[in-house]
């Protein structure tokens, strides 16, 4: 898999370590130097995943006159943390990359102002949240799903597995490789994913269950899938071991899109009865400098051009309802008909004794 897929499988740094754990980056805001020259000027703050098509961003300046500074601050983890220490003094004026994982942390400081851009009554309804301010806008979604690699299935004649329960039955012992909880985005929407299937009071037996089948766990996203996932461009060529993986549904058509020669079918598949529902969000920063050219910048990130540019650049799907998916997606990696989902509220509420449960029961 290239080094541009790859990023958008970030993985989340400190996730759950206290705010004033987290360095802050020399990097100024938007507001120095020359207002005249700022004032079309609008700064995106956002994860290293962000990605585009240049010449979707350059049409969007022309048509608004704004200057799109795009500033990439670390993984998902860190960048919403350092958002939320700098919002008396933004680094920009629109921050894109918080998920439902984290949103409450963020609305909670206060890190956002109200906007309702426009065109956001085409947004997918289910996704729209905190409609009551405002705060945030949706932008895009995907599956954090376990991955498998169809050649060792085949080759061993055993069915891939399909749910959370397979994965504790022992055909499929040390198979599965999954990431950190408290340090990577797909193995918390994972930990997240059992608890909303399991609840409460079971997720932590199913755990026990899964550890004592022989589940490997490693720091982040990159090591699962290119180091240790057999399925892989990247596995196969590290001879790794573990044909499971927590992943993305949208892994397959990647994997698909970046081969060469490309194949005619996906090397792997998804376990759609393992999958997470994972939402990214965007606001007009509180303190920003250029509120005008923020709200303009977020009409445009959910405007039909954006939204259908935006999965063979972050392999995420869009949520505006008349946006069109690309064939490969619809082919090789359609999102879960029916995937697990949590109230941002309720992960609020649990998500940090959650990880700290995980981690004493699976990493020690």
């Amino acid at each position: 898999m290239s080094t541009k897929v790859s990023t958008k499988r970030r993985t989340t740094a400190a996730l759950v370590v206290a705010l004033g754990l987290v360095t802050l980056s020399a990097c100024g805001s938007s507001g120095s130097g020359d207002k005249a020259a700022d004032s079309r000027t609008v700064t995106l703050v956002s994860h290293d995943s962000f990605a585009y098509s240049k010449s979707v961003l350059h049409a969007f300046e022309q048509e608004s006159g704004y200057k799109v500074r795009v500033l990439k601050d670390g993984d998902a983890g860190q960048a919403v943390n350092k958002a939320i220490l700098t919002k008396d003094n933004p680094q920009g004026d629109v921050f894109f990359g918080v998920d439902n994982t984290l949103l409450s942390r963020a609305l909670d400081n206060g890190l956002f102002q109200p906007y309702e851009p426009k065109g956001s009554d085409q947004i997918v309804q289910r996704y729209r949240v905190d409609q009551e301010k405002h705060r945030v806008t949706p932008i895009d979604s995907g599956d954090i799903c376990v991955n498998y690699d169809k050649a060792y299935f085949s080759k061993h004649e055993l069915a891939p597995p399909t749910s959370f329960d397979d994965l504790i039955k022992p055909a499929y012992k040390n198979l599965l490789v999954t990431e950190n909880a408290s340090t990577s985005s797909p193995g918390l929407g994972f930990l997240l994913g059992t608890a909303a299937k399991y609840g409460d009071a079971g997720w932590q037996g199913y755990w026990k269950k899964l550890k004592a089948n022989g589940v490997k766990v490693v720091d982040g996203w990159e090591q699962a899938y290119n180091d240790e996932f057999s399925g892989s461009a990247g596995g196969k060529k590290a001879k790794a071991d573990r044909p499971l993986v927590v992943s993305y549904a949208s892994s397959p058509p990647a994997e698909v899109v970046y081969a060469d020669p490309k194949p005619k079918t996906a090397p792997t598949g998804v376990a759609n009865g393992t999958c997470f529902r994972q939402v990214e969000y965007a606001g007009l920063l509180d303190n920003a400098k250029n509120t005008k050219g923020g709200k303009a910048l977020l009409d445009f990130l959910i405007s039909l051009r954006f939204q259908e540019d935006m999965p063979l650049n972050m392999f995420v799907y869009p949520v505006r309802e008349t946006a069109k998916v690309p064939e490969v997606f619809v082919k090789f990696g359609p999102q879960a008909a029916h995937p697990e989902t949590l109230a941002p509220a309720e992960i609020a509420k649990n998500r940090d004794q959650w990880v700290k449960s995980w981690t004493s029961l699976v990493l020690k």
